[in-house]
């Protein structure tokens, strides 16, 4: 165990973050929340037909202990969170219909963190990203000032760690969106403890080349740095000049990153996706995410490829990001 995760769970230790988990009737889900729910950093919220999730704790033969188990289709709150959701989409949506997307448990869960019957959701196990992802957008929606959601990986190695984004949303930003990318990623790594310090990744550094891909990371650089003016941010970067000081001292000698950056933006959806998959297996990098940011309130997207331990560790993500959350609005 890395001294960041022991850290995130110093950091939630008494907290009982109320975290929802839809898919109650997954097997990786259901052991990640009772492990949890021994615990006093999260308290999971499992969703699903409660016979089909004692049935299959008994059949793996799991202690559900006092886990607490919604049913979204005979929910006390159900009546409640219709009219709530009604009243969110603005009258885009009947009661009748409302009454029907709530039985879709991401839609529930969405609805129970925006209602604040829950501070954070973790889905993604058995549904597609856009499936998770949707309900937020329409329900929680991105914070003021911030256009869009991104997903960003935190890679951890030991104890290096590094944050890599946008590697799971958009697949291709203008200058002012990618830079918005790198701010909304700076704050998240700074929500986490961590100073950050911000490379945008192009095939040039700093004008060696002058295309019209180089042009764009130059300008998102520097949008990002007047949006968030006290914090190291550069590029465009080759990795290499991001990421090795000797290198940088050749290509990069009057940029303040000084092959010093552990946040690193890349100019396509495309890039990073394959750049934070060749960390994780080529160099042995954990990958946890994607975390969601830029929203009002956190959502958290699983692999559908994850296992029991990935689970554990995105609740303790989205309950950091929870607290975070919180403190803003204080």
């Amino acid at each position: 165990m890395s001294q960041f995760l022991d850290k995130l769970k110093a950091n939630l230790d008494g907290k009982n973050v109320r975290v929802v988990f839809p898919e109650g009737v997954d097997l990786r889900i259901l052991t990640a929340a009772i492990e949890l729910n021994k615990t006093s950093y999260v308290h999971p919220i499992v969703l699903g037909n409660e016979n089909e999730i004692i049935e299959l704790a008994e059949k793996e033969s799991l202690d559900m202990g006092d886990l607490e188990i919604i049913n979204p289709a005979d929910c006390k709150d159900k009546e409640e969170l219709v009219d709530a959701f009604v009243e969110r989409r603005n009258g885009k949506v009947t009661k009748d219909q409302a009454e029907e997307i709530l039985n879709d448990v991401n839609y529930f869960g969405t609805m129970l963190v925006y209602a604040n019957k829950a501070d954070g959701l973790v889905s993604g196990a058995m549904h597609s990203t856009p499936n998770t992802v949707r309900p937020a957008l329409q329900i929680i929606k991105t914070k003021p000032g911030v256009s869009r959601t991104s997903g960003i990986f935190f890679m951890l190695r030991e104890d290096e760690l590094y944050v890599m984004g946008d590697c799971a949303i958009n697949p291709v930003l203008n200058a002012e969106e990618l830079a918005e990318v790198a701010v909304e990623t700076a704050r998240t790594a700074q929500s986490f403890h961590v100073d950050p310090v911000v490379a945008l990744l192009s095939f040039s550094t700093h004008g060696s080349a002058k295309t019209e891909e180089t042009e764009r990371v130059r300008t998102a650089a520097q949008h990002a740095k007047d949006k968030l003016p006290e914090v190291p941010i550069d590029g465009e970067f080759q990795f290499d000049a991001a990421f090795v000081p000797s290198v940088a001292e050749k290509k990069a000698p009057d940029s303040e990153i000084k092959g010093n950056a552990n946040v690193f933006i890349f100019p396509t959806l495309e890039a990073g996706n394959i750049g934070y998959k060749i960390a994780q297996r080529l160099g042995g990098f954990e990958a946890y995410g994607p975390i969601l940011q830029g929203l009002n309130q956190p959502v958290n997207d699983l692999s559908r490829g994850c296992t029991t331990d990935e689970v554990f560790n995105l609740a303790l993500f989205t309950a950091t990001q929870a607290l975070a959350t919180k403190a803003e609005h204080e």
